[in-house]
């Protein structure tokens, strides 16, 4: 039976001064990740932090982890799981939008394409207001009952707000762009493996 954790949290100066003793996990998908991470992050989804939990224990069993995401919510979540499996890990505190904010460097890939890449906040916004929107045009000009779309998503983001998940999110990073690419995953479990 595993112990489990009690999570910590690291400020952004606190993981510099600590980065060469860190083996850091960024769980944004792909696409976040591409557009810039902590120099030496590794990226493992959100979604595949359970099939990863083999060799982040491994890492962990080596030197200290570090999770990030964009604002730390999902990397607080991370590391709560992390923390139920006997893993201690710590969360970035405002993760990579507060580690750029305090003048830090992010890595950006050479291989990364030219555009943009959109957070999953940002997409989660979009997403929302397009649908709301949608939901009132229709009800206006077709019929009103197409408010309920408009209700849906009111409803979806009390509900997300209240048990700080976000179901639009999951659904938004099943999407080409936001998905692993099966051998990236794979290189990085390697790499986390060979420490």
């Amino acid at each position: 039976m595993t112990t489990p954790h009690t999570p910590t949290a690291l400020g952004t100066d606190q993981a510099r001064a600590r980065r060469h003793e860190l083996t850091v996990i960024d769980i944004r998908t792909p696409g976040e990740y591409a557009s810039g991470h902590l120099p030496g992050a590794l990226n493992i989804p959100l979604d595949q932090i359970r099939r990863a939990l083999p060799e982040i224990r491994h890492a962990a069993d080596r030197g200290d982890v570090l999770v990030v995401c964009a604002s730390g919510a999902r990397s607080e979540n991370a590391c709560n799981l992390l923390a139920e499996q006997g893993i201690p890990a710590a969360n970035l505190v405002g993760g990579t939008s507060a580690w750029a904010a305090e003048g830090h460097d992010l890595h950006h890939p050479a291989a990364c394409e030219t555009r943009a890449r959109w957070s999953m906040e940002r997409q989660v916004r979009f997403t929302a207001g397009a649908v709301v929107l949608l939901g009132l045009l229709l009800g206006l000009l077709v019929h009103p009952a197409f408010q309920i779309l408009s209700a849906g998503v009111a409803g979806g983001l009390v509900f997300s707000a209240l048990t700080d998940t976000c179901g639009m999110a999951v659904m938004l990073g099943k999407l080409p762009h936001n998905r692993a690419r099966p051998a990236d995953l794979a290189a990085t479990l390697a790499t986390l493996r060979r420490g």
